[in-house]
């Protein structure tokens, strides 16, 4: 038997397929799985792979990804699936032929009927018996994504070619791979990976896929388990704290790290209090979560996991500037070096300049530079001049963040050739002749960073950029947050709608005035149960209680031209 899964990025593929494939051979069957361990089989096809992935190719057409993708999957027919269904293994695929349908047919828009033929040629006539599609809010599973990222010390800011799209593309893909599901019901069983603890998800899995292997019918398409969900029901502003502590509890009983990571960047005593009780098992992923949290509680913890996760506090430190951040960042330089040298963006003290010095001695020249963003004396600029000479361009990219000068635009033009999209990012927040010129160039090439290089920017091209994006990705609504503006405040209600959960987060740093107040309702009432939403209301709310006991005038953060808002928090 050919069994394929399939899903979104995130959607929790990977790792049901191999529980799948473990739990088959305990049951004595014969199993291959092409993609054991999340790693393609077939060298050749590992190596197309890479092609498809490396975001530098910009240039890279829709069609030409697919007949890259078409390759990959034909190697792994003819490498791997063929032969193991020829010694009559039961043989198990994460992702195949219907992928390339719904990522360039769905996600990229190529028409699906020039789509097909290529895609039956592809596969020689041989399709799966059963195909698994793991369905997910997209929302949750970039959640799981950005977790599955922090916990294996990943980058968090680079991206894949589909990453550099947009968060739209996994919605639009999730759409396209519903259809083909709904065009074939006798082959697809739809397996939804929202609230459901993974032992329950698991164990229905085994039990539908047995029935197919001992010649039994699933009776139905859809395979629902009972699960611990939120009430449903209407919901106003005040009940969000209530209702979103309660979603989080039934969070924290499955999927434990994912609830100390929906915590990121939460203010005030109820979110402290949950971090307090996750603290013990993932001191890592609370220590990062402290992002931009500048309470006392918050501080007392950064001083308890300083000792245990020194990297991860200095992380969890942000944009925070002052006396107490600068101690830190100096107390735990040896043992974080890299991650203190980088978090000293947009800090033109003296004590920041010792810590550069010891940096540069200590060879650490890129991460030097990665941290003087937003700093313009002539001591950065020598420090760009020796990063430059020795061929350090991404980090000398980052340095500019923040600098619209005409000398920093003249460096940017130095530095396209070598790495555009270090380049583009370095813009976020500017409005100068290279930033406008890039912005126009990748618009359909690297459309998230594109977009959300527009933050804060209130000008004529900003907002064309957006109207133009907010159809097509969220991402359009994050270079939003925080603006109190008629045509933030028209783009938040025209898309509410489409991209609901960041709507919500565009209005984190705002006071609740009548029109947050109004979209906040709005939202709630049309996903009351939906945890993405609920997490970003309650942050919304939580955030206007904090920033008006304590008003952005008494706090220390830094300003360097890149967003304040931690990435995990959309």
């Amino acid at each position: 038997m050919f069994i394929d899964f399939e899903g979104i990025d995130g959607s929790g593929k990977t790792t049901l397929s191999n529980l799948l494939a473990g739990r088959l051979k305990k049951l004595g069957y014969r199993v291959a799985h092409a993609r054991e361990g999340g790693e393609l089989q077939s060298p050749t096809a590992r190596r197309v792979r890479e092609l498809t992935r490396d975001a530098r190719l910009l240039e890279m057409s829709p069609r030409a990804e697919f007949f890259l993708n078409l390759a990959r999957d034909a190697q792994q027919l003819e490498e791997v699936v063929a032969p193991a269904l020829g010694r009559g293994e039961v043989c198990i695929t994460d992702r195949y032929l219907y992928s390339q349908l719904a990522l360039s047919g769905g996600g990229r828009g190529l028409p699906m009927d020039e789509l097909r033929p290529a895609v039956e040629l592809a596969s020689q006539g041989l399709w799966p018996d059963l195909v698994i599609l793991v369905d997910v809010d997209p929302d949750l599973a970039r959640w799981r994504k950005r977790l599955g990222k922090s916990q294996g010390a990943r980058a968090t800011d680079g991206d894949s070619r589909k990453g550099l799209a947009g968060a739209g593309l996994a919605v639009r893909v999730r759409q396209a791979f519903l259809k083909l599901a709904q065009e074939d019901p006798r082959r697809w069983i739809i397996l939804e990976n929202n609230d459901v603890p993974l032992r329950v998800l698991e164990q229905r899995l085994v039990d539908a896929v047995v029935a197919r292997l001992e010649g039994r019918d699933t009776p139905v398409q859809r395979i629902t388990p009972m699960g611990t969900g939120m009430p449903p029901g209407p919901i106003c502003v005040e009940d969000v704290e209530r209702r979103f502590l309660d979603a989080l509890g039934a969070v924290e009983a499955r999927e434990p790290a994912l609830a100390a990571w929906m915590l990121s960047g939460l203010p005030g005593l109820a979110a402290h209090q949950r971090r307090l009780g996750l603290v013990e098992l993932y001191p890592a992923l609370v220590a990062r979560g402290l992002a931009g949290l500048e309470d006392e509680a918050a501080w007392t913890l950064r001083d308890v996991l300083a000792p245990v996760v020194p990297a991860q506090v200095i992380l969890g430190l942000g944009n925070i500037g002052g006396p107490r951040a600068a101690m830190m960042r100096e107390r735990l330089y040896a043992q974080a070096s890299a991650e203190v040298l980088v978090g000293l963006r947009g800090d033109d003290t003296p004590q920041a300049w010792t810590l550069r010095e010891r940096g540069v001695k200590d060879g650490k020249l890129a991460e030097t530079l990665a941290g003087l963003g937003g700093v313009d004396s002539d001591e950065a600029w020598l420090l760009r001049e020796a990063g430059m000479q020795r061929g350090l361009h991404a980090a000398v990219a980052r340095s500019l963040g923040g600098l619209a000068s005409p000398r920093a635009d003249a460096l940017r033009e130095v530095l396209l050739p070598h790495d555009r999209l270090a380049v583009l990012r370095s813009t976020t927040g500017l409005d100068t002749p290279v930033a406008r010129g890039l912005r126009e160039a990748l618009e359909d090439k690297a459309r998230k960073l594109v977009l959300r290089s527009l933050t804060g920017l209130v000008t004529e091209d900003a907002w064309a950029l957006r109207e133009r994006g907010a159809p097509l990705t969220k991402e359009a609504l994050d270079s939003v947050d925080g603006l109190d503006h008629p045509r933030a405040w028209r783009l938040r209600v025209a898309y509410a709608s489409r991209w609901p959960a960041t709507a919500l987060s565009s209005l984190r740093g705002l006071s609740l005035i009548p029109e947050a107040r109004a979209l906040l309702t709005r939202v709630l009432e049309a996903h009351p149960t939906r945890l993405p939403v609920l997490r970003n209301a309650y942050g919304v709310i939580a955030t206007a209680r904090a920033l008006a006991s304590n008003p952005p005038s008494a706090r220390a953060s830094r300003a360097t031209g890149e967003t304040t808002v931690p990435q995990v928090e959309r």
